[in-house]
């Protein structure tokens, strides 16, 4: 079973940045395609930035040009550079591993998430 563990959150003021990482351990597949998603107030968690195999990269209409996803097969991490933030990014950010692309969108496994990290956003 494959453990994640997500990273760097914290409060920042809007117009700001914040990098999240996530690293994979455990049974875990190099390249398998893996994901952020994001529970907010409304407690629903949303897709917010996949990235496949080869690197290709698919984000939710809200982070376009904003976000940035990027993995190191190397070291099994995955990042999410966030600029740009509002308060509506507020949420607890998650990572998901293994999942799979399905008509263009990414399909969470459901055994294969971390614990999250907050991400606070001031106006």
């Amino acid at each position: 079973q494959v453990q994640l563990v997500e990273s760097g959150g914290g409060f920042v003021q809007a117009g700001g940045s914040l990098r999240l990482s996530c690293a994979a351990s455990g049974r875990f597949f190099k390249l398998n395609p893996m994901a952020w998603f994001r529970q907010g107030p409304d407690n629903q968690r949303k897709f917010v930035a996949a990235i496949g195999r080869g690197g290709e990269q698919k984000y939710a209409d809200s982070v376009k040009g904003r976000f940035i996803i990027s993995r190191d097969n190397a070291n099994n991490t995955m990042d999410l550079q966030m600029n740009s933030l509002t308060p509506d990014d507020t949420a607890v950010y998650y990572c998901n591993a293994m999942g799979t692309f399905a008509s263009g969108n990414y399909i969470p496994n459901p055994r294969s998430w971390g614990r999250g990290t907050q991400v606070t956003v001031s106006s």
